[in-house]
């Protein structure tokens, strides 16, 4: 059973959404403010946060940049308004996610499953010989597929799980142009209804660990990595 930490602060959605995500197996903790959400998330260590954007106290977002200082539990972003601003500053502070009011229950239990899906370790295919452990070389950045170790000029780097992802896409297929959209898919497991927003952010997070000029964007259709 899976927990879920969820920090929101008008009592009837706080309560319905408990309501909907204990039906569908999770355990939930619930806190009306952003600093009793932070106090449950060291408490209990969550699977996954899912916070309200507009909350009293410490307000989603900062609360998203505190629990990303300290873990890499996937946080999810509720908001009441589809202001770009709001979201591009939820998931610069490390949100993986965001659902906009008013959502359904479903498509919020789906956006939860596909965030544990990708914190979840992956199973390694069956393959006929144990894969090459030799690092994947770009420049200065080295990439093992295998172990997901990553380093540039020889110094470790530690990316979230979404950032490892995107790199595994970018090195698969180096200099061939990925689209937002295919990203996506490969990545956050469903199309996001052309939002695409999520992508560009964290191609951003991911470029300013690896090196900016190593994610070529290609103007209207999507990014590249550069042999």
């Amino acid at each position: 059973m899976h927990d879920i930490l969820l920090v929101e602060d008008d009592e009837m959605i706080r309560e319905a959404t408990r309501l909907t995500l204990e039906g569908h197996g999770y355990r939930v903790r619930t806190a009306a403010d952003g600093v009793s959400g932070l106090d449950l998330f060291r408490e209990h260590r969550p699977d996954v946060a899912v916070l309200d954007i507009m909350l009293p106290g410490l307000n989603g977002v900062s609360l998203a940049g505190r629990i990303r200082e300290e873990s890499g539990v996937p946080v999810l972003l509720i908001s009441a308004r589809n202001d770009p601003v709001d979201v591009v500053m939820g998931l610069e502070a490390g949100a993986d996610d965001y659902v906009t009011k008013p959502f359904d229950g479903p498509v919020l239990v789906a956006r939860i499953r596909s965030l544990l899906r990708r914190a979840a370790p992956a199973e390694p295919p069956a393959r006929p010989r144990e894969p090459s452990a030799e690092p994947l070389r770009f420049g200065d950045l080295a990439f093992c597929p295998v172990t997901l170790d990553v380093c540039r000029d020889g110094r470790p780097l530690n990316l979230t799980t979404t950032e490892l992802k995107l790199l595994k896409e970018f090195t698969t297929s180096p200099g061939m142009v990925l689209t937002r959209d295919l990203l996506l898919e490969r990545v956050w497991d469903y199309a996001w209804s052309g939002d695409t927003r999520v992508v560009d952010v964290h191609v951003q997070r991911l470029r300013a660990k690896i090196g900016r000029d190593r994610i070529e964007t290609v103007r209207g259709f999507g990014y590249k990595l550069r042999p």
